[in-house]
């Protein structure tokens, strides 16, 4: 199995890609889902949070507000560090976990959301390929306002915040503009699933890894045959 990692800008249509890949029957990791589950009321993170922001960023029945929060990190650099500190090892801990579930119930690849993929550079070694999506840059502007109902001086300071579009597609290995319509970016997302699943990685993967698992087990044989005759 291969991971292929799944990137973008804020309000680029990442998820809209994800989608059609889930659809598709290829297994997906939404890193947004999983950072949900990450910050439900009770969990580490969650009390991690709560100590360092207080009560502000919480909603009446304990659910992070997630709005409020952005408010609060993407206009102070140390607490964003604070936020992504709490968050990104236990994000990241959570899909590499999920991905070794996949790998076990015989999926050949999977597609990993991971906005921050360039930014953290935390991920880039477990990923075989990476797809980047974009859009024209006032249409990322115009989604992000209307979706995140926020002004056009606030959106920009939160694009900004990302490492730039251009460069992330000089890095990537396939690009998705979903500037058009849903049937231009879903023929472009299955080109690409036609591509990974042509792929020959896989086998030679399981092969290295049942090469590996042959020789452990001879290897234990071995010696286990060996202390039977020395006795």
């Amino acid at each position: 199995m291969f991971i292929v990692g799944l990137t973008g800008g804020l309000a680029t249509g990442k998820s809209t890609v994800l989608s059609i890949f889930r659809e598709n029957g290829i297994a997906v990791i939404d890193a947004d889902e999983v950072a949900r589950k990450v910050l439900e009321p009770g969990t580490k993170a969650w009390k991690e949070l709560r100590q360092y922001f207080g009560e502000e960023v919480l909603l009446p029945d304990g659910k992070v507000n997630r709005l409020r929060l952005g408010e609060i990190v993407f206009d102070d650099i140390e607490k964003r560090r604070k936020l992504n500190s709490i968050t990104h090892p236990r994000i990241q801990s959570a899909m590499m976990r999920m991905a070794i579930t996949y790998f076990f119930t015989g999926h050949s690849y999977i597609v990993m959301e991971v906005p921050l993929l360039f930014e953290t550079g935390k991920m880039l070694n477990f990923m075989h390929k990476i797809i980047t999506v974009v859009c024209e840059d006032h249409q990322q502007l115009e989604r992000l306002c209307k979706r995140s109902d926020l002004s056009e001086k606030t959106a920009k300071k939160r694009i900004n915040c990302q490492m730039p579009l251009e460069d992330k597609v000089a890095k990537s290995h396939f690009v998705i503009d979903n500037s058009g319509s849903m049937a231009t970016t879903r023929h472009q997302t299955e080109g690409i699933i036609r591509l990974l699943r042509r792929s020959k990685f896989t086998w030679y993967f399981r092969a290295i890894i049942g090469i590996a698992l042959l020789s452990i087990f001879f290897g234990v044989g071995h010696v286990v045959s060996n202390i039977i005759n020395q006795k």
